[in-house]
């Protein structure tokens, strides 16, 4: 018997574990894969305020950052491949500036350390950028970590806390007890064919949607597919994580066709990073050439440099998608027992402390770091007619 049962063993679900098992519970994490081997190993590990607008997604994202610093703090930055790069936007037209610096007023208002730039302080902050590039704004918030190293640090503390973590082992059903109530999962394993729990947590990130349905509680979680190129190895070219002010607009679009709005940032290992495509194809894996030309014209636009840059590689993800863009985290009045942790989309590395501490929060009857209600499951059976 433990006390927390954590399907999924990516960020959002390491980070689950982690700050149960610092609440003094017994935990055990059930991963059908290995640890961070699904969307938290196909995505750049970005640490972003200054992609949201103000609201509830905002304030979980100003909680995580502070989390994030103190876990660099207290494990050490190069446990996790911490880095406080900032975040640069781009503005390539005088409407695109007017559009930002409304935003990143209304971003201060709430918290968020935004910094309007012109033309000039743009090319001081990143003297590569293009020429065409009217002005922007500085987020010296923004952050970046290495998600699978960062899901297996934050799993391996578990562990020295007593925690399990059940690799291979995918869950096949719920144990249910009085009332419906959650106690538990079923698996494949013989070894471990119930693990049971006081509560139950689905973290299991794009497929948290399909655990929804096995228990009776549906979220709607989807698969939104993104690409990211990594170039050859460059000199220190990219300073900060650089993007276009119409990245948060299709952050938040719920579009289903293609999207792209390209993200530009450097690694320590001296490769760039060229994100991001979304479209809604189901778990569709398959290559698209189009995407990758497109995604590669746009840095281009930004960084010229880049056009006579070779790439190395590309790869591919599913972020879990949900259609308010807001994630899915606290109990299911639906299934007594069961938590979610879930839908943060693109933005799982970065809210995952935040999501972690809040799970534990609730499960323990601990004053919630924030207002839990707009993420609560419910709420799309509530905006049912």
């Amino acid at each position: 018997m433990t006390d927390v049962v954590v399907i999924g063993g990516g960020m959002v679900g390491a980070a689950c574990a982690y700050y149960c098992a610092e609440a003094g519970l017994r935990v055990t994490v059930v991963e059908r894969g290995s640890p961070g081997g699904g969307s938290t190993s196909a995505c750049e590990g970005n640490l972003l305020v200054s992609d949201k607008e103000p609201g509830p997604e905002l304030d979980l994202a100003l909680v995580s950052s502070r989390l994030w610093r103190e876990l660099a703090a207290r494990h050490g930055a190069e446990t996790f491949e911490y880095q406080a790069k900032g975040g640069v936007v781009v503005a390539t037209s005088a409407e695109t500036a007017v559009g930002l610096a409304e935003l990143t007023a209304a971003q201060r208002v709430s918290g968020v350390d935004a910094e309007d730039v012109t033309a000039a302080e743009l090319r001081e902050l990143e003297p590569n950028v293009t020429p065409s590039a009217v002005g922007g704004a500085y987020y010296p918030q923004d952050a970046q970590v290495q998600p699978m190293l960062s899901a297996a640090r934050l799993l391996q503390h578990v562990r020295a806390q007593g925690g399990r973590v059940l690799t291979g082992t995918t869950v096949t059903g719920f144990v249910r007890g009085p009332g419906d109530a959650v106690l538990g999962v079923r698996t494949d394993s013989p070894a471990a064919p119930q693990v049971l729990g006081e509560a139950t947590v689905n973290a299991a990130g794009t497929w948290s949607g399909q655990l929804a349905e096995l228990a009776r509680a549906p979220v709607p979680v989807l698969p939104r597919k993104g690409f990211v190129l990594v170039t050859e190895p460059l000199p220190r070219v990219v300073r900060h994580k650089v993007y276009t002010a119409e990245y948060v607009a299709n952050v938040a679009s719920s579009d289903a066709g293609l999207e792209t709005s390209v993200v530009v940032e450097g690694t320590g290992a001296g490769t760039v990073l060229i994100g991001a495509s979304r479209e809604r194809v189901g778990f569709d894996r398959s290559f698209s050439l189009p995407v990758v030309r497109r995604l590669a014209a746009q840095a281009i636009e930004i960084f010229p440099f880049l056009a006579e840059v070779s790439l190395l590689r590309t790869y591919l993800g599913f972020r879990p998608y949900c259609p308010d863009h807001l994630p899915v985290i606290g109990a299911d009045p639906r299934a007594p027992g069961l938590f979610h942790a879930t839908g943060h989309e693109g933005a799982g590395i970065g809210l995952a402390p935040a999501t972690g501490s809040l799970i534990a929060q609730l499960i323990t009857g601990s004053a919630p770091v924030l207002d839990p209600a707009a993420f609560r499951p419910e709420r799309f059976e509530e905006a049912t007619p």
